[in-house]
């Protein structure tokens, strides 16, 4: 679970390959008041239940084997991506049952990949607009992985034990935060990679990290003033 505030893992666990994604639900803290971002493979009814009660607000891509009829269409300013914008019910047996009340569906359509996509959320107040960028944050934690695959070696493996996998994995993570809150902490601007890059060459070196990214004056412009100008006569 990514915390899209700072782009920081703050919830992670690791689990055999035949372990249904969905089940994970079930460890995931649940914080009042936030918003979970998930994907149509997270989709179980009783979990989505669980974080409402919580005090929390999801949203989700809908799936189209669940069956549902409009209550109630808002309108929409199709200017923007957004299509439609639905007070739904479900219909089927199982999806009635575990949630009786209405749900809110809010539809767009992705200009880039020439698609249509819609969501499933438990929040009433923010514009549909809202709720699609909210969704097109869940992108975030794709890009995670990509990053910490390529710039933490994690595409292959040294181990195939599943001690050594698990080491593997929470050393990348580790080393991921660290180096995330040691950027934030400095005031850093530079990006994550960079800033990965010049700590790696200077891991054995006593130098301060913030003065690793404090630009050097040098040649003219570190004499004084007169010396400077004798120098450009010259």
């Amino acid at each position: 679970m990514l915390d899209l505030r700072a782009a920081l893992p703050v919830f992670a666990t690791i689990t055999e390959g035949s372990y249904a994604d969905v089940l994970w639900l079930d460890d995931v803290p649940i914080e009042p008041g936030s918003y979970l971002v998930l994907d149509r493979g997270y989709i179980d009814f009783r979990r989505l239940r669980r974080i409402a009660q919580a005090g929390a607000f999801f949203v989700v891509r809908d799936r189209p084997d669940v069956k549902y009829y409009t209550v109630r269409s808002r309108q929409v300013d199709r200017t923007t991506s957004v299509r439609s914008d639905q007070t739904i019910r479900f219909n089927g047996t199982t999806a009635s049952r575990l949630w009786p009340e209405p749900m809110r569906r809010v539809s767009i359509y992705d200009f880039e990949h020439q698609r249509r996509l819609a969501f499933w959320t438990n929040l009433w107040d923010l514009p549909a607009t809202t709720i699609a960028e909210l969704y097109r944050q869940r992108w975030q934690i794709e890009l995670f992985f990509r990053w910490i695959k390529e710039n933490l070696r994690l595409r292959s493996f040294y181990g195939t034990s599943p001690n050594a996998i698990r080491v593997q994995i929470w050393t990348a993570i580790s080393a991921y935060l660290a180096t995330a809150i040691a950027r934030r902490n400095y005031k850093v601007t530079t990006n994550l990679t960079t800033f990965l890059q010049v700590l790696s060459l200077h891991a054995c070196a006593r130098t301060p990290v913030d003065q690793l990214f404090t630009k050097t004056i040098t040649g003219a412009q570190a004499l004084p003033p007169n010396q400077q100008l004798e120098f450009n006569e010259l």
